[in-house]
């Protein structure tokens, strides 16, 4: 997503509309788009304020939201459950498909990952490919 365009430069499109310029006027003059320029004096006129708004989805919105809960509850009460097995105890009591990466992301929000503690024992498994040879 790209950002929103500068308080000041905002201004000044809109003091040259306000002067009598075209929007297309004062997108050619500032090198902006059309429909930036006619956002900017839309902005002004509608709302009073040259501000950009809020970019993104407002937090706590997504499907999952309902269910964050469910699923904290879930895994309270077994640490060891799978995010798989997560998605289908969802799909399962509530109707609802999500991708376990979905979910992670909203278990992770709520204050729960699935990482390993500095302290648990390193994995069994060695190096599987050899070392590269030193050249000279």
């Amino acid at each position: 997503m790209s950002r929103a365009l500068s308080l000041d430069l905002r201004e000044r499109v809109w003091k040259f509309i306000e002067g009598g310029g075209s929007r297309h006027a004062a997108a050619r003059h500032f090198r902006i788009s059309v429909s930036s320029a006619v956002r900017i004096a839309a902005s002004q006129a509608e709302r009073g304020t040259l501000e950009p708004r809020k970019q993104g989805r407002p937090p706590g919105r997504g499907k999952l939201a309902p269910y964050v809960g469910f699923l904290v509850e879930i895994v309270e009460a077994e640490p060891d459950i799978t995010l798989d097995e997560l998605a289908a105890a969802l799909e399962s009591e509530h109707g609802v498909h999500a991708h376990p990466a979905s979910i992670s992301r909203v278990l992770t929000r709520a204050g729960l990952t699935y990482k390993k503690s500095r302290s648990m024992p390193r994995s069994a498994r060695g190096r599987t490919s050899g070392r590269r040879a030193r050249t000279g």
